[in-house]
């Protein structure tokens, strides 16, 4: 079993709901305005806009939080946020990266580093890791959307990837340039997703053993209650053994 999202699912069994709720929705909010600084406030015209507000929808979160968000953009005097992009090295070798919205970067920075050493890691230079991801768009639609194969023919037609179907759901891979106009088509053809997201896909996975596992975890977890930091990926693999330990501890 590998990558972030085992983690993400013993997290969100482990966490506090509403308050990783009110952090998710904080974080999209920002994600929103500052696509809407940067490229106009009308998401017909603005595909970084359209993608963060179809996110936001698909988290569930209100529509008046998301107005808010874009009226913010045109307050003058408002905070100036930029994207910047942290990369290193975890427990056991696994590969890090971190992206996050800031307007102190020595702040943020400061943090990401700080997380790193505590857990093991070491904060590396921009492109340190990287260049062992690939870069692509992931929009998710529940299993009702459609059989496999009317998904996969849809996914054909928008120009789309690549498709994974199982029971519950259909993971459909783009790429990064063309993650806003894939969804766009898939919209009009299937219905609304339930996860639109540019991804960093790691070429290859690390394994980790159980305690690097936990070190690994609590690493991600402080980078992640950071309220700069967007996301974190990263490239280890965890065995099911050990990946019913964690879950059962």
């Amino acid at each position: 079993m590998a990558g972030h999202s085992q983690f993400k699912n013993i997290m969100h069994r482990k966490g506090k709901q509403d308050s990783v709720r009110s952090k998710l929705f904080s974080k999209l909010a920002r994600e929103i305005t500052v696509a809407a600084k940067q490229g106009g406030q009308e998401p017909s015209m603005n595909a970084k806009l359209r993608l963060a507000i179809l996110n936001a929808r698909a988290e569930n979160m209100p529509k008046d939080n998301i107005e808010r968000a874009i009226k913010k953009a045109s307050i003058a005097d408002g905070d100036n946020y930029e994207e910047v992009r942290y990369e290193g090295y975890g427990p056991g070798g696994t590969a890090v990266i971190v992206e996050t919205l800031t307007d102190n970067r020595n702040r943020t920075g400061g943090n990401v580093r700080a997380a790193f050493t505590k857990y093991g890691g070491a904060l590396g230079e921009t492109n340190s890791v990287s260049f062992s991801f690939d870069r692509i768009g992931e929009i998710t639609f529940p299993a009702s959307a459609g059989s496999a194969d009317a998904v996969l023919e849809a996914a054909i037609e928008a120009g789309a990837d690549d498709v994974v179907s199982d029971a519950e759901s259909h993971l459909i891979i783009t790429t990064f340039e063309g993650l806003s106009e894939v969804s766009k088509a898939l919209e009009s053809s299937i219905g609304a997703a339930t996860s639109i997201k540019a991804n960093w896909r790691p070429q290859n996975t690390v394994p980790v053993d159980e305690e690097r596992a936990q070190s690994l975890m609590k690493l991600i977890a402080m980078l992640e209650d950071d309220d700069d930091v967007q996301n974190v990926y990263t490239n280890f693999e965890i065995s099911d053994e050990v990946m019913a330990k964690l879950t059962a501890a």
